[in-house]
C-alpha cells in the first residue's frame, strides 16, 4: 500500500507504542495526524520527526474529542487509520475500581469502535485504504489479574474480525495486531515484576512498530507477536483446558503481585 504523501491518523500517538509507530511511519513520507491528549508529549514527538505532520489534541473518549478528530480527517481526506489507544490496569477483578473498568472499556474498545464508524465514509473515498487496531495477546487468552483488560481486548478483536468481513467488498483493509508484553509506561511496577517472576519475554515498542509496517506492506488480517504466546493463542482456541490449567497453576504468583 502506498504511504507516501497520504494521510494517516494515529491515535494514542503520545504513548510508547504510538510514538514508536510514528517514528517508523515518519520514514515513509506519509503525513501523520497525531492524535492524543498529552500536548507536551505530542509536541516533543513532532519535533523529533522529519516529515510534515499535524497534531490533534483530543480525547477520543469524549464526543467533542471524536468530533475534532473526524473533522480534521475529513479535511485531509484520510486514507489510513492506526488505532494505538489503550490503557492497562493490573488488579484482581473483585478489588478493581469501577471507574478504571469503565475507562478501560471506553479507551480500548468503545471509543475506537465509534471512531472507526465515523471514519469509514472518508476511507471509502480511496481505491485503497486501511484500518489497523492494536490489540493484545490478552485479546485471545483470558489471564488472571487482567480480567477487565482482557474483556476490552477480546471485544476489540471481535469487532475487528467482524468489520473485516463486513468491509470485505470495499476498498478498506481491516487488520488486527496482537502484541505480547511490551515495555511501555502502561506497565506498573507490579506488572513488570510479575513478568519477571513468570519468565515472560517483553518486547520493545519498536518491535511492535515493525509489525505494523509489515501489516501495511502485506495482506495479513491478523498478526500475533511472540513465541510461545502464538502457540498459547492456538492452544486456547483448540484446547482451552490446557491453557486454563497452566494459568491456574500460576495463580498464587499472580495474586501475590496483583495485591501489591
Amino acid at each position: 500500500m502506498r504511504l507516501k504523501d497520504n494521510y494517516l491518523l494515529l491515535t494514542g500517538a503520545s504513548g510508547g507504542i504510538g510514538q514508536a509507530i510514528a517514528r517508523e511511519l515518519d520514514k515513509t513520507g506519509v503525513h501523520l495526524l497525531l492524535a492524543g491528549r498529552n500536548r507536551e508529549k505530542l509536541e516533543s514527538l513532532q519535533q523529533n520527526l522529519s516529515g510534515e505532520h499535524q497534531l490533534i489534541i483530543a480525547d477520543i473518549n469524549t464526543p467533542d474529542g471524536r468530533d475534532a478528530i473526524v473533522e480534521h480527517c475529513q479535511q485531509e481526506n484520510l486514507k489510513l487509520f492506526v488505532n494505538a489507544s489503550g490503557i492497562l490496569d493490573f488488579q484482581l477483578y473483585e478489588q478493581q475500581d469501577s471507574q478504571r473498568i469503565e475507562s478501560m472499556m471506553m479507551t480500548n474498545l468503545l471509543s475506537p469502535m465509534l471512531l472507526c464508524q465515523r471514519l469509514i465514509p472518508t476511507l471509502k473515498e480511496h481505491q485503497e485504504a486501511a484500518i489497523i487496531n492494536i490489540g493484545s495477546i490478552f485479546g485471545s487468552i483470558g489471564h488472571p489479574g487482567f480480567t477487565a483488560y482482557c474483556a476490552s481486548k477480546f471485544g476489540l478483536r471481535g469487532f475487528t474480525e467482524a468489520l473485516q468481513r463486513e468491509l470485505a467488498d470495499s476498498s478498506i483493509k481491516v487488520s488486527y495486531l496482537a502484541p505480547r508484553a511490551t515495555k511501555t509506561d502502561l506497565n506498573s511496577s507490579a506488572v513488570t515484576a510479575l513478568n519477571e517472576a513468570l519468565g515472560n519475554t517483553t518486547d520493545s515498542p519498536e518491535q511492535v512498530a515493525e509489525e505494523v509496517m509489515r501489516i501495511l506492506s502485506g495482506n495479513q488480517k491478523q498478526r500475533y507477536m511472540g513465541w510461545p504466546e502464538k502457540l498459547f493463542v492456538r492452544l486456547n482456541g483448540l484446547f482451552p483446558s490446557v491453557v486454563h490449567g497452566a494459568l491456574v497453576k500460576k495463580l498464587p504468583i499472580i495474586r501475590q503481585y496483583a495485591q501489591r
